[in-house]
């Protein structure tokens, strides 16, 4: 397990650029922390650091998908917001396992809700707020 300690939101920058260094060949990241743990924050930190376009990103909290491309590498990424799913049934009725299987980055919040279908080589990402306020990103790499 990798971890990446944002001591407050100025180095949220660089702690993207660290986890982009930690990326493999993986798609699928799902991101864990409770309500207000700076998931969605983190994301939108990686998708810029990635060359999305600062003003396009924001929560998919209702529209649950929110599609970004990369403005240096052009490639797709999608970042989910699964608060709102009530069941597996919703998360099929999305085409969930299509935006897996495409070979787009996916960015998942509140990964809780499909657990049971997520991939295997899902990257696990728990987002732990600490007792002075600061962030630890553990970053599980799949076996």
């Amino acid at each position: 397990m990798n971890t990446i300690r944002i001591s407050s939101l100025d180095d949220i920058d660089i702690a993207a650029k660290k986890f982009i260094e930690l990326m493999g060949d993986e798609t699928v990241y799902a991101f864990y922390g409770e309500m207000g743990a700076g998931k969605t924050t983190f994301i939108n930190a990686l998708c810029h650091a990635l060359g999305v376009e600062d003003d396009t990103t924001n929560s998919p909290s209702f529209s649950i998908i929110n599609e970004y491309r990369s403005d240096t590498t052009a490639e797709l990424i999608y970042h989910f917001d699964l608060y709102r799913l009530e069941n597996l049934e919703e998360a099929f009725d999305i085409g969930v396992e299509d935006y897996f299987d495409s070979g787009a980055l996916c960015l998942l919040e509140w990964p809780e809700r499909i657990e049971d279908i997520l991939p295997d080589d899902t990257v696990k990402v728990e987002i732990i707020v600490n007792d002075d306020a600061s962030r630890s990103l553990n970053i599980s790499m799949p076996k």
